[in-house]
Formats: structure tokens, C-alpha cells, sequence
């Protein structure tokens, strides 16, 4: 099967379908296809976008030392970003609220939060950020 835009006289369009292209040809020239809204049988093609579906199982075109370069250059800008930054691990909500409140020294802190507790941080006004990738605690590396 296939499917045509068609255009009447009248300039209206409409969809239709047709075994083949020679079935289309077949039956226009014999007079049998006419506009379902107005009756005209001086019917043409109208012109019709391609149906071109996207491709899902596409491959991304990065190779896999691409991706290990990439992965290393975002980790050592994180690493330098985080230099000077004291590894706080769980109590980093408590810290950073202390902070803001004022109640504890600002200090460059970075640590472990839950979802829940860096919510109701932002809610606050408590400017924090998550980092791209997981960091180890100092603890974990022995």
C-alpha cells in the first residue's frame, strides 16, 4: 500500500490510499478518485513531505578513547576544583546550613548529601552544587 496527499480543484487536501503508484494512475485516469469533501474529480498530487523515520539504534559516533579522554579531562577539572576543599562526607548538609547561617566559619566544604536534604538546602537559599562525578572519600582510598 501506499499513501498520496491529494489536492481537488477546489484546493482541498486530503490522504489516500493505493495499492501501487500504476493503481493510483489506474484509477485516476478511469475517473475514480474524487475529493471525499467536495466531489471534484479534477484531482493532482499535492506536494507531501517524505515520512523518514529517525534512527533509534544509532550508535553515537564517539570512540571509546574519546570518551576515556573526556571522562579523565572532566575528572582532573573536578579534582582542581575541588583543591583546597575539605571532604566533609555525611555531615555536608549540616555543614553547609551552619555556614550559611552563620553559625560556623565559610569554609570550601564538599561531601555526601541525600536528595531530600539538598533540596531543602536549595529551598533555603543554601548555595550548593552537585559535582559531575562521584568523589571518594579520603577514607576509602587505604
Amino acid at each position: 500500500m501506499i499513501v498520496f496527499d491529494l489536492k481537488c480543484g477546489a484546493g482541498h487536501v486530503f490522504e489516500a490510499w493505493f495499492g501501487s503508484s500504476d493503481d493510483y494512475a489506474d484509477q485516476q485516469a478511469r475517473g475514480l478518485v474524487d475529493c471525499p469533501i467536495c466531489g471534484d474529480r479534477s484531482i493532482d498530487k499535492a506536494v507531501m513531505a517524505p515520512a523518514v523515520g529517525t534512527k533509534t539504534n544509532r550508535q553515537m559516533d564517539v570512540t571509546p578513547a574519546a570518551m576515556k579522554a573526556a571522562m579523565a579531562a572532566l575528572a582532573a577539572a573536578q579534582s582542581k576544583a575541588l583543591e583546597g576543599s575539605e571532604w566533609v562526607g555525611a555531615s555536608f548538609a549540616g555543614r553547609a546550613r551552619a555556614m550559611h547561617e552563620g553559625t560556623e566559619d565559610h569554609a570550601p566544604i564538599h561531601g555526601q548529601a541525600t536528595i531530600a536534604e539538598a533540596k531543602a538546602l536549595v529551598e533555603d537559599g543554601v548555595a550548593v552544587a552537585p559535582l559531575p562525578l562521584p568523589v571518594i572519600p579520603p577514607d576509602a582510598c587505604n
